[in-house]
């Protein structure tokens, strides 16, 4: 029994960041109902798959964000759908959606209408400018992706090398980031219920959820009045704090506490660039000439002869490829490897796992993710 086993979440959503939210819930034990569009969820039918696109139910994308969910497909502009989907959310403690502002109203389906059948539903949203109901803005109502996000949220210009052009961040954090914050005011709302408060209505946007985790750019302006930029791997206070090439590879070396950095020094063999530079404020100043000491050292050794000499020590790390992830016997036993069922194929998947432990109510990532309207009998019958 998962620690939110006791709550039933509608969720309405699609693609990456309403599934990856509504999917963190199941893994903590909620019962997650997927209420699908005419034809599924979008992204159903992406790639990759195991070996036919023909046989297999879905591909890698859905798989990974919609496991542990039940199935059932509506079409909330039918008169006869849309009584079911007001039947489900009688008894629902949450409903999650991630279209544009205004369509859920289109159907008379929002919020207004929903807490009618249902005053302690949790009702969230997830949408690229937020709900006019949490302020209203201009850009409400436009489409938005996770690269419009990074964009606009400043991610995007402080990565990158210096002399590279702006560079979006690898995974879709402006997808994932927003989906954990929704999350979170989730369990907020079911908090504030819990306590005699009735429901209420979350909302969370992308662009707000990228300005809240470039938290160091906003400081950083209103002390400075200056805009950071791109800086590669490093740092704009700390160092060292970088990656450096080895004779085989990339290592990350975060050495800019004054004891970390004598640590790296000694492991360098160089007692005199402790003795020279003993302090944050002098590392800084030269920087340039410390990091091509750093490199030339790097450049002689393995990734996993500087792992050995800095380990226990000085915090650094391998640049590890997703091969290395999974042959690292950290991340197994850690469970962050999950194997599912690939419906269609003769073989079963990896998607990640739930880096979210509890150790009275572990969670535990489910089932594969459900076919199209799997479930419609046992959740309309």
């Amino acid at each position: 029994m998962g620690a939110l086993s006791d709550l039933r979440v509608l969720d309405l959503t699609q693609v990456l960041a309403g599934p990856y939210c509504t999917m963190l819930l199941a893994d903590l034990g909620a019962d997650v109902v997927k209420v699908e569009r005419p034809g599924g969820d979008l992204i159903r039918p992406n790639p990759p798959f195991v070996e036919d696109p023909e046989s297999e139910a879905y591909g890698g994308y859905f798989q990974s964000v919609n496991r542990g969910k039940r199935s059932v497909e509506l079409d909330l502009g039918a008169p006869d759908d849309r009584e079911d989907f007001l039947r489900l959310v009688e008894t629902a403690d949450v409903v999650v959606e991630n279209y544009r502002a205004g369509t859920m109203e289109r159907f008379d389906l929002g919020y207004e209408t929903l807490r009618e059948h249902n005053p302690d539903l949790i009702y969230a949203s997830i949408r690229g400018f937020g709900d006019p109901r949490t302020g209203e803005t201009d850009r409400q109502g436009q489409p938005s992706f996770d690269l419009i996000a990074q964009a606009l949220g400043g991610v995007m210009e402080i990565t990158g090398q210096a002399d590279a052009p702006p560079t979006k961040v690898g995974p879709g954090i402006g997808d994932l980031f927003t989906a954990v914050l929704n999350a979170v005011g989730i369990l907020a709302g079911i908090h504030h219920r819990d306590q005699g408060g009735g429901g209420q209505y979350v909302d969370t946007a992308m662009y707000d959820s990228i300005v809240s985790l470039c938290e160091r750019t906003v400081y950083q302006y209103s002390y400075t009045g200056e805009s950071p930029t791109r800086q590669g791997n490093s740092h704009p206070t700390l160092f060292p704090y970088d990656a450096v090439e080895s004779a085989d590879g990339h290592v990350v070396i975060a050495a800019f506490s004054d004891g970390h950095w004598r640590d790296l020094c000694a492991a360098m063999d160089r007692p005199d660039l402790a003795a020279d530079y003993p302090d944050q404020q002098s590392r800084l100043a030269d920087r340039e000439r410390l990091r091509a000491e750093i490199e030339e050292w790097a450049a002689g050794l393995s990734s996993e002869a500087i792992e050995t000499r800095l380990a226990g020590r000085v915090p650094c790390a391998p640049v590890q490829n997703t091969a290395d992830i999974f042959e690292d016997p950290h991340v197994r036993a850690r469970e962050m490897l999950v194997e599912v069922d690939q419906p269609g194929a003769d073989r079963e998947v990896t998607v990640a796992g739930c880096p979210i432990k509890l150790t009275e109510t572990p969670s535990k990532p489910g089932t594969r993710a459900p076919l199209l309207d799997e479930h419609r009998e046992e959740l309309l019958d």
